[in-house]
């Protein structure tokens, strides 16, 4: 039973996988439509060229680690928040429940799921639209991670001329142990990155009492190992290439993009014609733009373009190279900006922020904001009115109906209670459509939170009090402490 549970789970989150596959396939064959052609991409990139990214120092570089803190600070520590004796937030697949703090959610609870991942999507339009690559510069687990493995490089093999050398030396002890340290420590963090993402599907204490102890069950040794595996893989060795060759958001994109989208660009009018100089030289006497092609933003950029080349699929929208540029700037006395956050038509129209901001109200945004914000109001709307009480009744088949001692006719049924919310409940259950029905046995029951209770109930009548046959019959289960907790369900009532 847990074994089919499971592959159902994977089933549904292969689907969202294969609808997004349809709208990249989509956004593709759009994106080569001559007539939606908006920029001119360029592929200038060596695919097989290794990239060693440059350390830099400025507000946009400070601004990832913000988001690696951020997103690891709630990646590695939700799942060890305790709540009400139990964890905070926890899929847990062999129970079929989803615990968020005080909502838990059932799977008759699926279209919460769906309406997260559609809501999810439109807030990617939205901020694609607006401001590009925003997701993958700062926030997209490919990114962060790479920042992380790059950081553990530069720690154990040095900033970027050490790494190029180490890489181009011949194979000796010294080499083979930075390598090893290196790997080792990329290995133990993608293992407890693993631990942490399985940590969300079952209990993270048991699981890390398992593994402990060396106990761990066949599917969460699995899924530890292979997601430990990906991080390991793409953050350690893929990198740039992810980004560069496989991820199909960087085509996607350009779907969403317009002349006024923000995006990283570089000043050509002011930066070309470019040229080494002197400092202090004045650049319109050597006939050449404020770019002193000192090559900085290229080496900074994790994924190895040059930005002057104009936007390219591989830009991921980090801003390295805008810090690196600004600070030759500002060691030449140019002014800044000469690579910035900017839009097409800001570039080439000379546009003001207060411009950019204006231009940024258009009808596609506009458009994605309204249904964003319905969206929105429509979740928090259900979730707020949401009653945490589902009741089943199962009526006795194999006998309809049969007379009791004294002369009544009774129906059997079966109450399946479920307490949806995260405290204890006592119900009461009553009983209407047939006239004179009454309920024999207990009336009341107590559901602990997120359980399941089962009740019996013998709903009896008097000869004639129905026509003969199936009469349709309700039950009402109400919380005794709040009656706003109430759920009235159907049957049918059989009379000889």
């Amino acid at each position: 039973m847990v074994d089919s549970i499971k592959i159902h789970f994977i089933y549904i989150l292969c689907q969202p996988v294969a609808q997004f596959a349809r709208l990249v396939i989509a956004g593709i064959v759009m994106a080569k439509q001559p007539a939606k052609k908006i920029f001119e991409i360029k592929q200038v990139v060596d695919p097989d060229a290794k990239v060693y990214p440059r350390s830099i120092s400025g507000p946009y570089t400070r601004w990832r680690w913000v988001f690696v803190w951020l997103t690891q600070i709630v990646f590695y520590g939700l799942c060890w928040l305790p709540w009400h004796g139990r964890q905070a937030i926890l899929f847990d697949i062999d129970t079929r429940k989803f615990y968020f703090f005080d909502l838990v959610l059932w799977p008759q609870d699926t279209i919460y799921l769906v309406l997260l991942m559609i809501l999810g999507a439109f807030t990617l339009f939205l901020f694609t639209a607006v401001a590009g690559r925003l997701w993958c510069g700062y926030t997209c687990p490919q990114t962060v991670y790479t920042e992380i493995f790059l950081w553990f490089e530069k720690v154990i093999e040095g900033e970027r001329p050490q790494r190029i050398k180490l890489d181009a030396a011949p194979w000796s002890p010294r080499k083979l142990a930075i390598k090893s340290a290196k790997h080792a420590t990329w290995i133990l963090f993608s293992l407890w990155t693993g631990i942490t993402f399985v940590g969300y599907f079952m209990p993270i204490h048991d699981l890390v009492n398992d593994l402990i102890t060396l106990s761990p069950g066949a599917w969460s040794s699995f899924w530890v190992v292979f997601y430990a595996f990906a991080t390991y893989g793409n953050a350690g060795f893929l990198r740039d290439q992810m980004c560069r060759q496989i991820c199909p958001y960087a085509r996607f994109q350009f779907v969403m993009f317009d002349p006024d989208t923000l995006i990283i660009a570089y000043d050509t009018a002011r930066g070309d014609a470019r040229g080494p100089r002197a400092k202090g030289a004045d650049p319109k006497a050597l006939g050449l733009g404020d770019c002193v092609d000192c090559g900085i933003c290229v080496q900074v950029c994790p994924t190895g373009i040059d930005i002057r080349n104009g936007l390219q699929n591989e830009c991921i929208g980090c801003a390295a190279c805008i810090d690196a540029c600004d600070q030759v700037m500002d060691k030449m006395d140019y002014p800044r900006g000469l690579i910035r956050y900017s839009t097409e038509n800001a570039v080439s129209m000379r546009f003001t922020t207060l411009e950019i901001i204006k231009r940024a109200a258009r009808p596609r945004v506009i458009i994605y904001t309204a249904i964003l914000l319905a969206l929105t109001g429509a979740i928090a709307w259900s979730l707020a009115t949401r009653v945490p009480l589902k009741v089943n009744v199962l009526k006795d088949r194999n006998v309809l109906s049969r007379e009791a001692d004294d002369g009544s006719i009774e129906n059997t049924y079966r109450l399946q209670i479920m307490n949806t919310g995260d405290q204890t409940r006592k119900f009461r259950i009553s009983i209407g459509g047939v006239e004179g029905a009454r309920l024999k046995g207990d009336s009341e029951i107590t559901v602990p939170g997120g359980e399941i209770g089962s009740q019996s109930a013998i709903v009896s009548a008097e000869p004639g009090a129905t026509r003969s046959g199936a009469t349709p019959i309700t039950f009402s289960v109400t919380d005794v402490a709040d009656e706003k907790v109430s759920v009235t369900e159907s049957s049918k009532f059989w009379m000889p």
